[in-house]
């Protein structure tokens, strides 16, 4: 039996393009981000966030707060690991409180690292509102009740697959893939 081939979700131009879809509805909704901040979630949400970032101070052609954010001990399954869980950095710069929040991820799964990470910036202060950008939803697989509030691309799986987003920054192309684990 031969091994089923990755296949390609998102190529280099739809990429680009989603990244600005998602870029002028955040505007939409937050106009000049005046009160607003946009936060990554480590590891690999930062690379979309940090993207957007760009993309959106480029647009508005003025500064966002912006912050990398770790929640690695606030994780559920924290203490079920052989290994233990090396953790990333957090950096955020700005006062949380009543801020409007955007944490940023990759790929939403099944809702428990977007819990942990509230979780972990409400250890900061109290935002005045959270919402949730992920680039890719994996749509039917949640074990929490977590919805994003901006998708870049929603995505139907099973769980014998995997969903892997790259970046040209660390992986050498822009392309999410479609993986059987």
């Amino acid at each position: 039996m031969s091994a089923v081939k990755p296949k390609p979700i998102l190529r280099q131009k739809h990429f680009e393009i989603t990244l600005l879809r998602l870029c002028h509805q955040l505007i939409e909704n937050h106009t000049d981000f005046s009160s607003s901040a946009i936060v990554g979630l480590q590891p690999r949400g930062v690379f979309l966030a940090r993207r957007l970032h760009a993309m959106l101070e480029k647009i508005l052609k003025h500064k966002i707060p912006y912050g990398d954010l770790d929640f690695t001990f606030f994780r559920d399954d924290f203490r079920s690991h052989d290994s233990p869980l090396i953790p990333s950095a957090t950096d955020i710069e700005f006062e949380v409180e009543n801020k409007k929040i955007i944490l940023v991820d990759d790929v939403l799964y099944t809702g428990r690292t977007v819990r942990s990470a509230m979780d972990a910036l409400m250890q900061l202060g109290r935002p005045e509102k959270i919402e949730l950008l992920v680039f890719i939803n994996r749509r039917f697989s949640r074990h929490l009740p977590v919805e994003a509030n901006y998708v870049g691309k929603d995505v139907d799986t099973i769980d014998s697959q995997k969903v892997r987003v790259e970046w040209k920054e660390t992986d050498g192309e822009d392309i999410v893939w479609l993986l059987e684990k």
